[in-house]
């Protein structure tokens, strides 16, 4: 029996999500980021600047930014004097990032096109992983996870900023109104895409909980783990070192 994996509220083949999913980024990845700013109200800078200052980049250290697209999280990081590698499995996402370099005069970042199950770099090649927004995409999180243990080296940090479940009373039935008929919306009319923003909603109902997630990265081999949930648990963030 082939194994299923979920694509938004649907279970399909494993060996389609990638195909599926790469597809809807490419769709979008022109409006990728204005649709962040009006999905969100402008708050995801808010949540990553947030991030990047746990992550605290310093000066001379190896960082990969997975899943890291339109680069948001890489043109933070590398201010630091930080050697950021920005990896994507989606070439057009890597297109826009390198544009948005290209406008910037940012000629310090490295874009590689990689994916997170099964990256090229060697063993122990960062100092640290990052990863915002992105490891609900991939068809295997363990997978994800074991690969961002093995390219860290020793002592190495993992961060992961991803959507979750809000624990606010009430704030949890306004939020899943909102995002289940409203965002559809805003897709239509920004991107010309209501199916896409449609999916990327369920896969954020289809995550796991704060906890199951944190067990994951033990199970991973990471110790020291830590989750940071923000408004309640809506977007989380979770840590963890490479003993």
């Amino acid at each position: 029996m082939s194994e299923t994996v979920s694509f938004g509220y649907q279970d399909i083949d494993a060996s389609e999500k990638a195909g599926r999913v790469g597809g809807i980024f490419s769709n979008v990845a022109g409006k990728y980021d204005i649709m962040n700013d009006a999905m969100s109200g402008g708050m995801h800078r808010l949540w990553k600047d947030r991030f990047v200052r746990r992550v605290k980049p310093r000066a001379g250290e190896d960082i990969l930014d997975m899943a890291g697209g339109t680069g948001d999280i890489a043109f933070r990081m590398v201010a630091s004097g930080a050697h950021v590698t920005v990896a994507d499995i989606n070439q057009d996402m890597l297109d826009v990032g390198i544009d948005r370099a290209v406008k910037r005069g940012e000629d310090r970042l490295v874009w590689s096109c990689q994916d997170a199950e099964t990256l090229k770099f060697p063993d122990r090649s960062f100092n640290a992983y990052t990863i915002a927004f992105g490891i609900r995409n991939v068809t295997h999180i363990d997978r994800a996870l074991a690969e961002a243990h093995r390219v860290l080296r020793f002592g190495g940090r993992f961060y992961c900023l991803e959507f979750s479940s809000t624990e606010w009373p009430g704030f949890a039935e306004v939020y899943d109104a909102y995002s289940h008929h409203l965002v559809p919306r805003l897709g239509k009319a920004i991107a010309g895409d209501a199916e896409s923003y449609r999916y990327l909603i369920e896969s954020i109902r289809r995550f796991p909980k704060m906890p199951a997630f944190e067990q994951m990265i033990k199970d991973a081999g990471f110790t020291s783990t830590r989750v940071e949930p923000i408004m309640g648990g809506l977007v989380a963030i979770h840590s963890g070192w490479k003993a």
